[in-house]
């Protein structure tokens, strides 16, 4: 397919939170879209989305809907992207996948494109979009690794509850309204939907995102945690960085904040000077951090935006060699829409919307 003749594009997931910013990001970008089809549950289908001010039929997600299709961004959930992802690169179409099911899959490469863009010519037919965390943090810290290495990584999230989806959002707004008017919260989904117990969000902190695992560390905290590592290092188990973490969320509709506390390699050469000097001119990055002048990234200006935001440089006074920044994105699209939306730009941009001649499609089953 040249890029003259444009792309042949589907959108999975295409009515939620990161669907719809899906359809927004791709109108607005530089990819030449010949046809977009949406595709989404059986409840969904029959309504119809705008694209490029043309009103497109929302249908139902079928493998056969995938022939002819170049291109297929996909947010709907682990177990859709499980089944569906792999007869898609079937039927001849590369998938940027922003689900955490095919992430830790080796033979499917995990990419930021400021970060990582040479891990795309390895791609199988399958591209997978980190965790809304893990995203924002490697920007900041990538052209600090560049300039000075990287030890240890210590972050402490703040995240939205737009990252648990559309109904703990829309579960927060009704907590608020409740407390607001003196009523007893009722929870039913966060912190995680199954557990034993549900808390309210609203006027609370909940240090818990998914499940608990190994260790007494929640998923978001492993998944962070392996994900910077492939990323960064290729290796999700690599020890060249230590990376640990705890995830809180916190009670707002959409940012999430990170703490960040990290080591660097070459200790006599990096300082805050140099480090602000660095991340001024870093692709994708925003430096705030002026503290004379009360400027730092905060959740409500990162709304809407696709860059990452950091401010609070500064030096650990306890340990020589170690430094703290803030880093704010907006986890809807640079955590989401907008970082998968990017992959296909560089795809189209690097001619690699193919699947490779005898390749193997990757195994939901395997790891």
């Amino acid at each position: 397919m040249t890029e003259a003749a444009g792309y042949n594009v589907a959108i999975l997931g295409a009515t939620g939170a990161v669907g719809t910013r899906l359809i927004e990001q791709l109108s607005q970008s530089t990819i030449p879209v010949k046809s977009l089809k949406l595709l989404a549950s059986a409840r969904s289908a029959g309504q119809t989305r705008t694209f490029r001010e043309q009103a497109i039929v929302i249908e139902e997600a079928q493998p056969a809907f995938f022939e002819g299709i170049d291109l297929v961004l996909a947010s709907a959930g682990g177990s859709v992207s499980a089944a569906l992802a792999p007869e898609a690169v079937k039927r001849g179409a590369v998938v940027v996948d922003n689900s955490s099911f095919w992430r830790m899959h080796d033979d499917v490469p995990l990419v930021v494109p400021e970060v990582n863009e040479q891990a795309l010519y390895e791609h199988h037919g399958i591209i997978a979009n980190p965790n809304c965390s893990t995203i924002q943090m490697v920007v900041a810290l990538e052209p600090v690794r560049q300039a000075y290495g990287l030890n240890q990584i210590i972050v402490s999230t703040y995240q939205a509850a737009s990252g648990a989806g559309q109904t703990a959002w829309n579960e927060l707004n009704a907590e608020a309204a409740q407390h607001l008017a003196g009523e007893k919260m009722t929870a039913d989904i966060l912190p995680v939907k199954g557990a034993q117990h549900h808390y309210p969000l609203a006027f609370n902190l909940l240090p818990q995102i998914d499940v608990f695992e190994e260790e007494d560390y929640t998923h978001e905290e492993w998944k962070m945690i392996r994900e910077t590592k492939k990323i960064m290092l290729g290796d999700k188990f690599s020890k060249d960085i230590k990376v640990t973490g705890t995830a809180v969320r916190v009670p707002i509709g959409i940012g999430h904040g990170e703490s960040i506390y990290f080591e660097v390699s070459d200790a006599e050469k990096a300082n805050v000077a140099g480090i602000r000097q660095v991340l001024s001119t870093a692709d994708g990055v925003v430096l705030q951090d002026d503290p004379a002048n009360q400027l730092y990234p905060q959740p409500l200006n990162a709304e809407g935006k696709r860059e990452t935001f950091v401010g609070r440089i500064r030096r650990d006074v306890e340990n020589d060699g170690s430094f703290h920044m803030w880093v704010v994105a907006d986890n809807l699209l640079k955590g989401a829409a907008w970082n998968t939306v990017q992959i296909a730009e560089r795809l189209v941009a690097l001619d690699l919307v193919h699947v490779p001649a005898n390749v193997t499609i990757p195994d939901p089953k395997a790891e």
